[in-house]
Order: C-alpha cells, then structure tokens, then sequence
C-alpha cells in the first residue's frame, strides 16, 4: 500500500527525532542535561524529539556529538536531508510533461558507473526500444493526464541510453519473467523489445538476469527499483517516485539485488525464456 506525500515525510521525520531520542538516553542523559551541554532550551529538544520541529544538520552532529556517538551522524543526516524531497508526486514532476523528467536524470545517468536495475513491471528504461518506449509513455501520460509530449521524451529517453555504451560502465539488470509477458504496445512493438534484449545481453558490460516464474523465492517480488553506484536508490510508485539516499536504506535495496540475482537466470537460459516469450506473442 502507498502512502501520501505528506504522510510519508511526516513518518521519515518521526523516524528521525525517534533515534535522536534513542541516542540521548542511551548516552544516558536527560533531555535537560543534554539541553545544558548544547547550551539550548531545553524546548528545542521536546521539539526535535517530538518531531515538531526537523533538526537542522548542524543540530543533529553536535547532538550525536554531545551524546558521544558520532557513528550514527552521517546516516542521520541522509535521512534528514532526504525526508522533504524523497517522495515526489508524478503529478509534480510531469507538470510540463514527460520530456524534461527524462532530461531532469541525465546528470544522474552520466556520472554513474554502477547502475543496478530490477523491473518487476516493465523493460527497464534503459533497455527500451523506441516503439516499445513510446507505446509505455503514452499510456502514463494518459493516465497521469500530463501534456502530451511523448515523442519528445521517447527521443530524450532514447538519448539517456547512450551510457549503455560507455566505456566503464556495468550494468546489472534483473527482470521477472512476467515482464517479459506484459504486452506494452502491439506485437511487432513487444516482439522489437525482446529481440533487442537479446541483443543487448551480448554487450561485456551487461548482466542481464531473469527470474523465471518457477525460481524458488527467499525475496518476493518487489516494486523497481534502480541503485545509482550503490549510493543512491529511485523507486517507482504508482503515484510518485521515492529517492533514497540513507545509507541503511540503499544497503538494504542491494542486499536485495543481489539476493534476487541468485535466483535469476543467465546466459542462454535467460535467452531461451526470452525466445519463448516471444514465440508466444499473439
């Protein structure tokens, strides 16, 4: 089940103030003394604990400091910084339509080296054909109601895929096999996208694993997601994207990538179930 915006800033900030108020009695202080040592009132510290107030970044190392426990700091203040920006409406990023959305990534896209991809739902971005492209972003902006713009985004997307052809960059990609299945577009579209799976499995770069529907599960399946260097992670939601930069949180989406990959299938098993998907296209 998602969540509203509001909601979940709201549930990041208490997360955050929650700790806090861990750390302090666990250094075993109270709110008072703590207060003292900070040279605060003692309200600030109701206020950040209770989460009526965001602790400043300032705030939360000299907190940490105070309290001797500088280990946590740095995942404490990711949180802090992602709690306002880490879930953002579609609505609010397709205002103006789909094109800028593609452009708005391509910083992102080009400084990664590492990119490690799981779709549960459809043909990764970068993996995408034109048509099969085209065919998924108009069905969003029609759903989403946003200015159609699609072919300006198709061709911003088709840009952004040029870093598969980037000297030094690794991709590590995991599709389950129902997407395989999902018919975005019409048969020749489908039949296109699979057939340029096929190719891009043969590039060094590239790992492309699919999680047969037979695979026994330690993980179930999740929403997609992407891992950007293994320091940033973009879910994709019905309704709004989520970026999470927290160190804890991103550990935990590559423990989960890597669990998966064990359970996907490579190689010229992977190519047979691909085949297979398109010999079923009707």
């Amino acid at each position: 089940m998602t969540t509203s915006p509001t909601t979940a800033v709201q549930a990041a900030r208490r997360q955050l103030a929650t700790r806090l108020r861990e750390i302090r009695t666990e250094a075993g202080l109270t709110a008072t003394e703590l207060a003292r040592r900070l040279d605060w009132y003692p309200s600030k510290i109701s206020r950040i604990e209770h989460a009526r107030t965001p602790p400043a970044i300032a705030d939360i190392r000299v907190w940490c400091a105070a309290c001797g426990a500088d280990a946590p700091a740095d995942d404490l203040v990711a949180s802090a910084q992602s709690a306002d920006s880490m879930y953002m409406e579609w609505r609010r990023l397709q205002k103006t339509g789909l094109r800028h959305l593609q452009e708005s990534r391509v910083e992102l896209y080009e400084r990664t080296r590492l990119f490690r991809v799981y779709c549960s739902t459809v043909i990764p971005g970068l993996f995408q054909t034109p048509a099969y492209a085209a065919a998924l972003l108009e069905s969003i902006s029609r759903f989403h109601n946003t200015p159609n713009d699609v072919a300006e985004a198709v061709d911003a997307r088709m840009k952004r895929s040029k870093v598969l052809f980037t000297n030094g960059n690794r991709f590590s990609v995991l599709v389950e096999e129902s997407v395989l299945r999902y018919q975005i577009g019409d048969t020749v579209t489908m039949a296109g996208q699979l057939g340029y799976l096929l190719t891009l499995m043969s590039l060094p770069s590239v790992s492309l694993g699919v999680i047969p529907f037979s695979a026994p599960r330690p993980n179930w399946p999740l929403e997609t997601f992407n891992v950007f260097d293994d320091a940033r992670v973009h879910v994709e939601l019905l309704s709004a994207a989520v970026k999470i930069t927290a160190p804890s949180e991103v550990e935990q989406y590559i423990r989960a990538s890597k669990t998966m990959a064990e359970m996907a299938v490579y190689g010229s098993a992977a190519r047979e179930l691909i085949t297979e998907a398109i010999t079923h296209l009707r």
